[in-house]
């Protein structure tokens, strides 16, 4: 007997997974039609503030009814023994998102980037018209029909992680969007239309360049260059594009969002002007007055990204206590940080280090967020930059994630790794370059070559649980399990998986296998 939520939706075969949810197709009984259901995350639906925000943001998107819009049927939540779980029916589209395109290497043609783009912003402008903003467009969540239509996935789902307090460093499914992530969305800011027509930019620049805008060892690297960093002109990058598209990504991807398109109808005019061979008449340089007007702030903003901190947000005082939450103020310079600590007796202290600039603030206790009584004692250590740092001599034959971590330790980074064919197991560390033991500048980049990072998934269908997971530690993958009942199948053992066996995953990516488990009696 299958599974059926709602007395409605008979689930069948597991077609994607994510950070967020898995989906699978099913029936919907009622109509006699195939949808998607998408089955969030149990961690994230044991949070009733969280549950309450996504039904309401599920209704909304609902309320979409567009043909560039994956369109949302229903929503509503199953009762299981570990608690609620929250679910949405959507319309199952046949095809494959932009992401998968990008992934197996195919260049898109510039007047087919600008059919994609273009169809994206329809669904855009329709979206904002009815205040819904996406907040996380990347290639994911464009879908390319079987037929060629560009479908927008996924409407309202990113505003209720947002609301849920989703942060760049605390959730897997934000960390994968930092390439299109906006500057405002980096630091914590509000989100709002123009924040999806940049994110749209992004994607745009990456379609016709090949390369996205900002790229670097580490989400929190990237952020920091949405914030901070100047864009690359497009025609530096593929020298055979318009030069008008110089000034079109200076405004798509300004820093400020005053600075953007107003609206996705504005940048939609301009993308038509361009696929038509005309100039746009775009004003650059009312936009380098204003971003150098912001250059403090943003640069200031930009540094408490560096860090990697556990939240982008503003603390507030609590007005009705003297009992107030700790500021964050790593990355600031010592008149910065007494100027946000104001109230607060300081105490300096002052260390290397490689990472932070000399004399901004390296360390701060107590931490960013605690709740500290007002006037208490803060302790705050200042940059006095790079020295020297030794490559540690224990690197060779470890896997990438413990190289990665000795190397943090020693005050250096991993700026590039080489993929090469070894009798090694995937991902040990082959070769480093300095050597070993070599004295170099801390903070900068080692190049590491590792074992083929590419693992074949295992059989595991008809295994039992513990062999499931066995096989696929083993193997160096995630493991993660969901539960489904097939009267067909023994109790206990794997009836689904995905990716399917046979197929090459990159070591320590997850593999969803679900276990056959008999309904429970009410």
């Amino acid at each position: 007997m299958k599974r059926v939520l709602g007395s409605r939706y008979e689930l069948g075969e597991m077609i994607g997974t994510g950070g967020m949810a898995d989906v699978y197709i099913a029936q919907d009984l009622r109509l006699h039609r195939e949808v998607a259901v998408k089955i969030l995350r149990s961690d994230l639906a044991r949070d009733p503030a969280f549950v309450a925000r996504f039904n309401k943001e599920a209704l909304a998107a609902a309320a979409l009814n567009h043909p560039g819009i994956v369109a949302v049927y229903d929503s509503g939540q199953e009762e299981t023994s570990s608690g609620l779980m929250p679910y949405i029916v959507m319309e199952y589209v046949r095809g494959h998102t932009l992401r998968e395109i990008l992934q197996k290497g195919e260049r898109l043609a510039f007047e087919r980037a600008l059919e994609i783009v273009s169809g994206v912003l329809d669904a855009l402008a329709y979206s904002h018209k009815n205040g819904i903003v996406h907040r996380d467009i990347k290639p994911g969540n464009i879908m390319i029909t079987s037929t060629g239509e560009v479908k927008v996935m996924d409407f309202g789902i990113a505003r209720a992680l947002s609301d849920a307090g989703a942060t760049l460093t605390s959730t897997w499914n934000i960390v994968g969007t930092a390439q299109y992530l906006s500057p405002e969305q980096a630091t914590g800011g509000q989100a709002d239309a123009r924040s999806d027509l940049y994110s749209l930019g992004c994607l745009f620049y990456e379609l016709v360049s090949g390369k996205p805008p900002f790229s670097g060892e580490t989400p929190v690297a990237i952020a920091y260059q949405h914030v901070s960093a100047p864009l690359p002109l497009i025609t530096s990058v593929e020298p055979s594009l318009d030069p008008a598209l110089n000034a079109f990504f200076g405004v798509a991807l300004a820093k400020d969002s005053s600075d953007r398109y107003p609206s996705a109808a504005a940048m939609l005019k301009d993308l038509k002007k361009l696929s038509r061979g005309e100039q746009i008449t775009t004003q650059l340089p009312k936009q380098q007055k204003t971003l150098g007007r912001r250059r403090f702030s943003l640069i200031a903003l930009a540094l408490l990204i560096l860090v990697g901190v556990s939240s982008f947000f503003i603390f507030r005082p609590d007005s009705a206590s003297q009992i107030v939450a700790l500021p964050n103020v790593v990355g600031l310079t010592e008149v910065e940080a007494r100027a946000q600590l104001s109230g607060f007796t300081i105490t300096i202290q002052r260390a290397p280090d490689a990472r932070i600039p000399k004399d901004r603030v390296t360390n701060q206790l107590p931490l960013a967020t605690v709740r500290v009584s007002k006037g208490s004692a803060v302790t705050l250590t200042l940059s006095d930059g790079p020295g020297d740092a030794v490559v540690p001599t224990d690197i060779i034959g470890k896997p990438l994630e413990e190289a990665r971590a000795a190397l943090a330790a020693a005050g250096l980074r991993v700026s590039r790794t080489i993929a090469v064919d070894s009798e090694e197991q995937p991902g040990i560390v082959l070769k480093v370059t300095p050597e070993q033991g070599s004295t170099i500048e801390a903070g900068s980049g080692v190049t590491l070559e590792i074992a083929s990072g590419n693992v074949r998934v295992p059989e595991l269908l008809g295994k039992s649980d513990i062999e499931a997971r066995t096989l696929l530690t083993q193997a160096g993958f995630l493991v993660k399990i969901v539960e489904a009942f097939d009267s067909n199948q023994p109790i206990g053992v794997v009836i689904a998986q995905a990716p399917a066996a046979g197929e090459t995953k990159i070591i320590g990516s997850s593999v969803t296998v679900t276990i056959n488990k008999a309904p429970t009696n009410n």
